[in-house]
């Protein structure tokens, strides 16, 4: 009797666990998607901005008339070092996603094997209309 009530309530928080799956991991698929997406547009971003720096210090050089542009290749260097620590924080928090969406996989599937192995887990069988 007490091993059907621990069974019962092992069930019920697997359920719930299983049930928190469900609704987290399309979310944190998505938001991994999105993190991508912008560290793909980050590196893009990264080498537009070396390619503008590098013409700017060409058409410095060149130039006959004397303009200052060695403010705004600075400002350009400033801007790609910021855009190269966001892209490393998005790498890093997209690595931790990974790990995370990894364990708790890992994890249900613990769960499910061990609950079909003290035979109180049934599969679900398709609602009929």
């Amino acid at each position: 009797m007490a091993t059907a009530a621990v069974a019962e309530a092992s069930l019920g928080k697997d359920a719930i666990a299983e049930g928190l799956l469900d609704l987290l991991k399309p979310a944190i698929q998505q938001l991994d998607l999105h993190v991508h997406s912008v560290r793909e547009s980050q590196v893009e971003l990264r080498e537009h901005i070396d390619n503008l720096a590098t013409e700017l210090c060409r058409i410095n050089e060149h130039q006959k008339v004397a303009l200052d542009l060695d403010p705004y290749v600075k400002k350009l260097l400033n801007a790609r070092r910021r855009v190269v620590l966001v892209n490393n924080i998005l790498q890093n928090a997209q690595e931790r996603l990974r790990r995370l969406n990894h364990n708790v996989a890992k994890e249900t599937a613990r769960r499910k094997t061990m609950l079909e192995a003290s035979g109180v887990f049934t599969t679900r069988s398709p609602s009929k209309p």
